[in-house]
């Protein structure tokens, strides 16, 4: 089962890179990207990144919609969209290239480079990898409706995280069909697809489809 940084992610598409590279489990560096954003912010070069607010630094390259609401901390990289009326809670990193879509709220994540979330999605204290996509209405849900402190569960694995909120960790090119559901601590291995509508709980191997829970085959290639 694919759980670390290692097998999820390519750290070279993300400006987020120096944090993951010093942690195991993607998960882990949710409490650090705040005081992250924050360092990395004031090193920017100022004649590629502008600052649009107490601790908010978007490309010149990029498109921001004026009706996006952007709250620190932020970064948004080049050639990444923000479109009409997405919400930014803050603890945010955009990557370069990534589409934040209409009614899109992020809070807390790191999307990497071509991510794409375009259609009324919910993205809180997530990591998306290099060219995810989700579908319309696709969301993660990041608190468990207990209460209690989240654990990553799937073959062979069983990993406590001491967080109260940890959403979904997708690996490089996942995509995630419309109106799905990841449920508290979803980790996808790279390269898989998860069917539309789907509710989806625990580790999905890589270069997998997700069908429904225990209908999880491998892909044909």
């Amino acid at each position: 089962m694919s759980v670390k940084i290692a097998e999820l992610y390519d750290l070279s598409q993300t400006i987020a890179s120096s944090l993951l590279e010093g942690a195991e489990y993607p998960w882990e560096v949710l409490p650090n990207i705040h005081d992250f954003i924050i360092e990395l912010g004031k090193s920017l070069p100022k004649d590629i990144y502008e600052e649009r607010g107490e601790n908010i630094w978007v490309a010149k390259s990029a498109k921001v919609a004026p009706t996006a609401c952007l709250n620190g901390p932020l970064i948004i990289d080049e050639e990444a969209e923000v479109r009409h009326c997405a919400f930014v809670r803050g603890n945010a990193i955009v990557g370069k290239g990534a589409v934040v879509g209409n009614s899109t709220e992020l809070k807390n994540v790191i999307l990497f480079n071509k991510v794409q979330v375009p259609h009324y999605n919910y993205v809180g204290d997530s990591i998306l990898g290099y060219k995810a996509h989700m579908g319309a209405g696709s969301i993660t849900s990041n608190v468990k409706s207990d209460k209690t402190l989240v654990v990553i569960k799937g073959e062979g694995v069983n990993i406590e995280t001491g967080l109260k909120k940890v959403g979904a960790m997708l690996g490089d090119c996942v995509e995630v069909g419309c109106n799905s559901v990841l449920n508290p601590g979803t980790v996808i291995g790279r390269d898989s697809n998860v069917y539309p509508t789907s509710c989806v709980r625990g580790v999905i191997p890589a270069d997998s489809i997700f069908k429904g829970k225990g209908n999880i085959v491998p892909k044909q290639h």
